[in-house]
């Protein structure tokens, strides 16, 4: 799927832009996001509804053949169907309202979660008529399920949001690709899967999917998260009740460094794509903070301290697999230095994989992918003590269109078999280094090159097939090559000099 066609989410963001107006862009949000969600758990219902109306026997009122289906249950009065035969009455803010705590009753974990307040005289009620006319689009049926249409959504929305509001990062959706990737190669089949950076939830979403795909139980995976914006923790919160998913994400929203609310957790699994490299986030008040075994992380840049809390967070087995700017493998500042070297000596650096460019919407930044394990010689892998796998995949993935790129199930498949393969998972065959592409290194080569962690210092360079063509016979076919493209030059020149004379221009 691409995943990066962004035709189908502009157009849902120039409908839900008309309710904009004169309203601020952090207030709009709600506006806009409390539809969506409104739109998804109806489009969900409203197609099972369809379906049971015409098995025999069956009742489309019934809550139990919902619940079963894991279907969200949507009373009456907060059917789409029902917003939409109502969108140009005076009252539509107040039903949207009733919409909201009906659905809220019905499920006590988003208690307090959903927007309130479409009555409010300032939202033009006009306005909010047209826009829900105008949401005609499916995005909660099953084929939208199916291609996470909600997650691209939200994705492009918060991204106009941040731009709107004159932010610069801290929100990233991670494009499906990447999370995939991730999952794919930590494989979280049983036990606790943690993400202190959780965002709309899209780990635990994959996490459950694969989980699913490999047969497991829904139930084999615990979540926790942890967001620190309150609009993207509700968010979240309505995305895991959306797909059935039960997690802990703490009472409300947090800082993580600051207001850990998971303080006791030791995660068998860690996913995250932290925020990067961000400079404001009251490092200096925490210099004493338990959490940095390996060193204080500097105040000026976060991405130490979230290394540092996830393997706080690790369990003695447990696997960690994450996204950073590139600059994270390199930087030479002394504090950066010292944990990094601190890390690796102590042997907990796994595998370092660097991506292609633009797999992100919301950013240019490089970005490469951090696997820590805290035992690398566990029973039934591979004794890999002393070792760091790095793969460089800068070359892999495929434009899907101008200016995004995207990880094919192939690609993910190669890098992840890549490092299963070398972790000594039998199913994954024999691992090899591949010039170029990936390379299995001592920890001395690493500490000779001052614990650079950028795959491309080892993996080398690809041998390039030879060029079978004779020099002489090159320069010949080169040459009469360029002869042809000469004179087309000439005569496209003088072609341009005969129509500007036609009009007067000789020169």
């Amino acid at each position: 799927m691409a995943t990066a066609n962004i035709g189908f989410e502009e157009k849902l963001w120039s409908m839900a832009d008309k309710l904009r107006g004169s309203m601020d862009a952090a207030e709009y949000k709600h506006v806009a996001l409390g539809l969506l969600f409104l739109k998804y758990v109806s489009d969900a219902f409203e197609e099972k509804y369809e379906a049971l109306k015409n098995e025999p026997y069956a009742d489309p009122e019934d809550r139990d053949e919902y619940v079963a289906a894991n279907i969200f249950w949507v009373p009456k009065e907060a059917r789409w169907s029902y917003i939409k035969d109502n969108a140009k009455k005076p009252e539509i803010g107040q039903l949207i309202d009733n919409a909201m705590i009906a659905i809220e009753k019905e499920n006590p974990t988003l208690k307090g979660v959903l927007p309130k307040d479409y009555a409010r005289p300032a939202l033009d009620k006009t306005r909010l008529g047209e826009v829900i006319d105008l949401f005609s689009f499916k995005v909660g049926d099953e084929e939208s399920r199916s291609k996470d249409v909600l997650g691209r959504v939200y994705e492009y929305f918060l991204s106009k949001f941040a731009s709107a509001e004159g932010k610069n990062g801290g929100e990233f959706y991670t494009p499906n690709s990447v999370v995939r990737l991730l999952v794919e190669m930590i494989q979280p089949f049983k036990g606790r899967v943690y993400d202190p950076c959780c965002g709309s939830g899209g780990m635990f979403v994959q996490s459950e999917k694969f989980v699913e795909e490999h047969q497991g139980r829904i139930g084999d995976i615990a979540v926790y998260g942890q967001e620190s914006n309150p609009t993207t923790w509700k968010l979240c919160k309505m995305n895991l009740a959306i797909r059935g998913i039960d997690g802990n994400l703490g009472e409300h929203h947090a800082d993580t460094f600051h207001n850990d609310l998971h303080k006791n957790l030791k995660a068998d699994y860690i996913l995250a794509n932290p925020p990067f490299n961000i400079s404001d986030w009251g490092g200096e008040r925490l210099t004493e903070d338990a959490r940095w075994t390996y060193g204080v992380p500097p105040a000026g840049n976060a991405n130490y301290a979230w290394i540092q809390h996830i393997v706080n967070k690790l369990a003695p087995s447990g696997v960690a697999g994450f996204v950073l700017a590139n600059g994270s493998m390199s930087t030479s500042t002394t504090a950066e230095f010292e944990i990094r070297s601190k890390l690796v000596n102590a042997d907990l650096v796994d595998c370092i994989v660097t991506l292609p460019g633009q797999l992100f919407y919301s950013t240019q930044i490089p970005v490469c992918l951090w696997f820590i394990a805290k035992n690398k010689a566990p029973k039934g892998l591979r004794d890999r003590r002393g070792e760091i796998l790095f793969i460089d995949a800068r070359k892999m993935g495929h434009m899907v269109d101008r200016t995004h790129r995207e990880l094919s199930t192939e690609d993910i498949r190669k890098i992840a078999d890549t490092y299963h393969a070398w972790r000594g998972q039998a199913e994954a065959g024999q691992y090899e280094d591949v010039k170029g592409f990936c390379k299995a290194v001592k920890l001395a080569e690493v500490q000779e090159h001052e614990y650079i962690l950028t795959p491309g210092r080892y993996v080398g360079i690809e041998d390039v097939e030879e060029d079978s063509e004779p020099f002489e016979d090159k320069m010949a076919r080169l040459t009469s090559e360029l002869a042809e493209q000469f004179a087309k030059s000439r005569q496209l020149e003088d072609e341009i000099r005969k129509r500007l004379g036609g009009i007067g221009f000789e020169f």
